[in-house]
């Protein structure tokens, strides 16, 4: 994997939860109520198509080592914490501002965001 794929993937998780924050900031009551309600599934499935294989992506534009391989592990374990819980909300009848702000609040998605702005970091992202 290309470092321009890994900046992709960066890009949508960044734009994903900055989304999830102006939605959570709406009050909606679902996700067919209004044109930006649509939306959210599109970010929730893009957001969670980024997460797969996130740790191998920064594998290839790492270098190799033992600290490295602990900090990808962490990362590993986060993405799928986090994509289980974006799955879990993708898969509702309904999607309202109180659900998304609660896994925008989920320590998985937050310590996700973290390792990704670190390695992000390290790999000059």
């Amino acid at each position: 994997m290309s470092l321009d794929d890994l900046k992709v993937r960066i890009d949508v998780i960044e734009e994903g939860y900055e989304f999830f924050l102006a939605y959570a900031a709406q009050g909606l009551t679902d996700d067919a109520s209004s044109k930006v309600g649509a939306q959210v599934r599109e970010y929730l499935d893009r957001y969670e198509s980024a997460l797969d294989g996130l740790d191998e992506a920064f594998r290839s534009c790492l270098p190799t080592g033992d600290v490295t391989e602990a900090a990808l592990a962490v990362l590993k374990r986060d993405a799928e914490a986090s994509r289980a819980l974006v799955g879990l909300v993708a898969g509702q009848d309904s999607v309202s501002s109180q659900l998304i702000d609660n896994l925008n609040a989920s320590i998985h998605l937050r310590a996700l965001l973290t390792d990704v702005f670190v390695l992000g970091e390290l790999v000059g992202i």
